[in-house]
């Protein structure tokens, strides 16, 4: 492949990427927005990371997964028991990581 296509590529994989991103913050820069529509948008990183996150937690194999095996899903409840109460994303890090580690020690 010529390096003038690569080029090209990367250039054009730059411009899809950022410009979604560039225009709306560009348009609304001097633009006061709604409080129901601030209000709303604060909800928006939790829902992306849980959606992102349940299905690692839930699903094993294909398959939905509840059982006491499943050394994740039993880890992520005290840690996000952990965030709710300290909003500290070290703190919930370190107790699931905490967690994890006795888990495994103990029951492996």
């Amino acid at each position: 492949m010529a390096s003038s296509t690569i080029i090209i590529t990367l250039i054009g994989m730059a411009v899809v990427t950022y410009l979604p991103r560039l225009l709306p913050a560009w348009y609304l820069r001097n633009k006061k927005l709604p409080p129901f529509l601030v209000a709303w948008l604060r909800y928006v990183p939790i829902a992306v990371l849980s959606a992102l996150l349940l299905p690692a937690l839930l699903i094993q194999d294909d398959v939905l997964n509840f059982s006491p095996t499943n050394l994740y899903l039993w880890a992520a409840i005290p840690a996000i028991w952990i965030a709710w109460r300290t909003k500290s994303m070290f703190a919930t890090v370190i107790v699931a990581m905490l967690l994890i580690a006795l888990a495994r020690f103990f029951l492996s």
